[in-house]
């Protein structure tokens, strides 16, 4: 299913040394990775187009592991005898099932260290122990920044490819509720706007109604003015299309 593997090549006619020909039998003897499925399935298409008879599936019982059996953990571990045992690569459950198999044979149950990513393994001569943890894990690579992008980021941004957004823009006076012009709403990746007007009008009523509502109690400062339009247009958006934009409030205050 990787773009470029040596099958995904062959399916797309880029490998240089091997072409699919009508007739050719291909034979997918590993299941797909979690995950991968539509990758791989799209790749089966483009081998029958080309005139292949692809053979997979389960029910065919063509599936060939790439990791080793029980047996042959067994064997490495008979022939190299380890002082120290890391179980690697898989889920925790799999790492746990080899240590198991490792006690089995003579491993001291202490000498077993489990670690997941990002783990120190610290050695001596004579004992080995989990010692602190690095971070690990994906790193964002965002123009010329890398790593620096953190989590917050990439939440707003998933946000916005989901929903979109909607940007309030007003101009209170200074120490007052007074609006003096607006608000204006823009609606970017949420809704075409020419269609919505309906939509649009409502939730200008509505922050009118939280302006007013704002100055009716003497609340002037702005950040709890940005909170109550946010707020109240998120309700009433999820109300009316079951979205959830992020909203973006801006006030300009004036003397």
């Amino acid at each position: 299913g990787e773009p470029m593997a040596g099958l995904s090549r062959m399916a797309d006619g880029a490998h240089r040394q091997i072409q699919i020909h009508p007739n050719d039998t291909v034979i997918l003897s590993a299941s797909p990775i979690p995950g991968n499925e539509t990758s791989v399935g799209r790749t089966i298409d483009k081998l029958v187009k080309l005139g292949a008879h692809v053979v997979h599936g389960s029910d065919k019982k063509v599936h060939v592991s790439g990791h080793g059996s029980q047996e042959e953990l067994k064997m490495m571990l008979s022939l190299i005898r380890p002082r120290f045992f890391i179980p690697m690569h898989g889920e925790y459950r799999m790492l746990h099932k080899h240590a198991e198999i490792a006690e089995s044979l003579g491993v001291k149950r202490d000498n077993i260290l489990i670690g997941e990513n990002g783990q120190i393994f610290e050695f001596t001569g004579r004992k080995g122990r989990l010692a602190e943890k690095v971070q690990a894990g994906k790193v964002y690579v965002d123009g010329l920044g890398v790593g620096d992008v953190g989590n917050i980021v990439i939440r707003d941004r998933q946000q916005l490819s989901q929903d979109g957004m909607v940007i309030v823009t007003m101009v209170l006076e200074k120490g007052s509720a007074q609006v003096l012009a607006g608000p204006d709403i823009v609606s970017r990746g949420f809704i075409y706007m020419r269609d919505s007007e309906a939509l649009i009008r409502e939730m200008t009523r509505r922050v009118d109604a939280v302006i007013e509502r704002c100055a009716d109690n003497n609340i002037t400062e702005w950040n709890v003015i940005k909170t109550q339009i946010r707020d109240t247009l998120s309700r009433y958006i999820f109300e009316k299309t079951r979205r959830r934009p992020m909203i973006l409030p801006i006030i300009q205050e004036v003397h």
